[in-house]
């Protein structure tokens, strides 16, 4: 049987596969869902030629593709595609007509309002599910048209017409160039964050959208917001530094001084406050934001912010009736109240469980440090609920010393799902007498990688060259540890052995990490604001933590080299990442010549990581402590005090 296609005359600025709900269940790995930025465009006009909600269809920016199929099927454009035309007529956006066979679809340019359109073609596009979904991961490489944006020629597979739903024509939603986006605030905020004032005036400002974002989150320019404390402790220099916590989509980071909306393409793990997160129906609109547009981040109930995404469902469930329009429901800029508070007990922390937006609960436990038992209590945690979990309970992700589950609100309460937690919490074994499986994972590692100074020449050329960290970041993380060579930098690095703590920190299997011997951990802050890009497996260092960049992309951390893949995607079942959580890490030197050809091989599956069976218990730990408790104490004192310095020099 013929299968019919479409062909890519000519493919716009970046037109790529996506589908509406993306990949699920693999945020903990950091693996982001992708799909179409702007949800409720995509999701309409695919309703419009009557496919299921699990079509792909065509995401594109700036300027929109030339197509034709050979096969008449009927066709919708949304978003911001205004001016395509078929056969040279005119196309309005949300209707639905037919394309012949042979005649040119031209989506045309996307000038404004809004950044992004969309296509829908009966039957949908029928390219290859990838770990669960068709939509495009560029950065990663994987899903849709070969995990890239579409050429001129790619000819895509269309899916079958049988038993599609009737087609309807849709009412899109108006875009504009100045938008009231309703967030939740919190999970951070004041006091403990910010202030009280800088909070009002996180709410109370005009953002501008900066020309720098994407798919992976939205930069907006604006004040320095105002801080309630000067640092972040070991988490790192900068108060908006925190111990590495998951970040729902929508949520808003502050990267040092700059709000960050993590868009589909987000990292789900890393180190920032988080004072706000967009709520489901307004999700949309982050796919739509053009640089230059103006943002007010308008708080709500989240009361308000269900009522808002019930009238959308109900909207999207049936077509024929007209949009309902919700009010912002105004609630000021409190966060809403815990919905648990969990005392420290003999054998747990303290804890508290609360909204990160209408559809995560965020747990955080014990004080504002590395606390290695925590984190086991936080592993116990995650795990008791993978084995009891509840129906809705789409993501669960681990950070250091905090749980991020995320729910399908129409199918699970966060009260239902915080009262389960604190049922499970209060059952959960000792995590100083437990004995966790583990491996001991020894990688190559090129110190001075010339891609790595390589990034931070970008970075000083183009964002920021009068950073305290530029030129060199190993000449400043020596600096704010006070210590006497460069090279001591690389040697503390080879002596220390680094428990993974956490993956999918800047994506794809990769690892955050922290010295299990304490004289091992070197301090330092992360950028401020953060790079724009980072070569794929740099090894930098934020806070008190190491990572390994599982991928080309943005990042923060202070780079000092770089080692071999940590994740590799096949056509296979194989798992792709290949690190696991408290794996015992060790680096051993090699010339950048020498990781060049292993990086090449273990890419190619031809080698794999050098492994071997271990446990990690948190016995480790004490028996190190110990041992040198006075050169322990001594060193984090020195330390402290050579941070302090560095910072009087920056406002010297």
């Amino acid at each position: 049987m013929t299968v019919a296609t479409i062909t890519i005359v000519a493919p716009g600025a970046q037109t790529t596969v996506q589908d509406l709900a993306g990949r699920q269940g693999l945020w903990d790995v950091g693996v982001p869902p992708s799909g179409a930025a702007d949800e409720l465009s995509f999701a309409l006009v695919n309703a419009a030629v009557g496919n299921p909600d699990g079509a792909a269809g065509l995401e594109c920016v700036l300027t929109g593709p030339v197509l034709t199929t050979d096969e008449d099927r009927l066709v919708s454009v949304g978003g911001a595609a205004t001016r395509a035309t078929i056969g040279g007529r005119p196309l309005r956006p949300g209707r639905v007509v037919r394309l012949p066979a042979g005649i040119v679809l031209d989506v045309g340019p996307l000038d404004g309002p809004g950044m992004r359109g969309y296509v829908a073609i009966e039957g949908g596009l029928d390219v290859p599910r990838v770990l669960g979904s068709r939509s495009t991961f560029i950065l990663g490489g994987f899903g849709g048209q070969e995990g890239r944006p579409l050429a001129a020629g790619d000819v895509l597979p269309l899916g079958r017409r049988e038993n599609l739903l009737s087609p309807t024509p849709v009412e899109l939603p108006a875009l504009s160039d100045s938008w009231q986006v309703r967030v939740i605030p919190g999970p951070h905020g004041a006091p403990d964050h910010l202030t009280d004032e800088g909070v009002e005036a996180f709410f109370g400002t005009s953002w501008l959208v900066d020309h720098r974002s994407d798919r992976t989150g939205v930069r907006l320019v604006g004040p320095t917001p105002d801080w309630a404390r000067t640092d972040g402790g070991e988490a790192g220099l900068h108060p908006s530094n925190v111990h590495d916590s998951a970040y729902p989509v929508g949520g808003i980071m502050l990267s040092g001084d700059t709000p960050v909306i993590v868009g589909k393409d987000g990292p789900s793990l890393g180190g920032f406050v988080v004072p706000a997160v967009v709520i489901e129906a307004d999700r949309w609109m982050l796919g739509q934001l053009r640089p230059g547009d103006s943002v007010e981040l308008v708080p709500v109930t989240m009361g308000a912010a269900a009522e808002a995404i019930q009238a959308r469902r109900a909207w999207l469930a049936d077509l024929r009736q007209e949009p309902v329009a919700v009010g912002a429901g105004m609630s000021g800029s409190e966060r809403p109240k815990d919905l648990h508070q969990g005392g420290a007990g003999p054998t747990s922390p303290a804890y508290t469980i609360r909204c990160a937006g209408e559809r995560h609960l965020l747990v955080e436990a014990g004080p504002a440090e590395l606390d290695l038992t925590v984190r086991v209590w936080i592993h116990l945690l995650a795990q008791a609920l993978r084995h009891d979990r509840p129906a809705g309970v789409v993501e669960i992700v681990e950070g250091v010393r905090s749980l991020l589950v995320a729910v399908d609100s129409s199918r699970l309460g966060l009260v239902e799902l915080a009262e389960r937690l604190a049922f499970l919490a209060a059952g959960l074994a000792d995590p100083a007498t437990v004995v966790l499986p583990a491996r001991e994972v020894t990688l190559p590692i090129a110190f001075d990688h010339p891609e790595a100074h390589e990034a931070m020449r970008r970075y000083a050329t183009s964002v920021r060259p009068d950073a305290p960290w530029c030129p060199d970041n190993v000449e400043f993380i020596r600096r704010v540890n006070d210590l006497g060579r460069r090279d001591e930098v690389f040697e503390i690095i080879q002596a220390a052995t680094y428990l993974v703590v956490g993956l999918g920190d800047v994506y794809l299997g990769a690892p955050v990490a922290v010295p299990v011997d304490p004289r091992h951990r070197l301090v330092t802050t992360k950028y401020n604001p953060a790079r724009t890009w980072t070569p794929q497996n740099a090894v930098g260092i934020g806070g008190i933590y190491l990572c390994v960049y599982g991928m080309e992309g943005p990042g923060g951390y202070q780079l000092v080299g770089r080692t071999v893949p940590v994740w590799r995607i096949s056509r296979t079942d194989e798992q792709p990442w290949l690190l696991r959580q408290f794996d015992l890490i060790r680096f051993t030197p090699v010339s950048a010549e020498q990781l060049a050809h292993e990086r090449v091989e273990i890419a190619a599956g031809r080698a794999d990581l050098r492994v071997s069976p271990a446990t990690f218990s948190i016995a480790d730990i004490h028996r190190i402590e110990q041992e040198a408790p006075v050169d322990i104490a001594t060193l984090r004192a020195k330390r402290r005090a050579a941070f302090e310095a560095e910072r009087a020099r920056w406002g010297a």
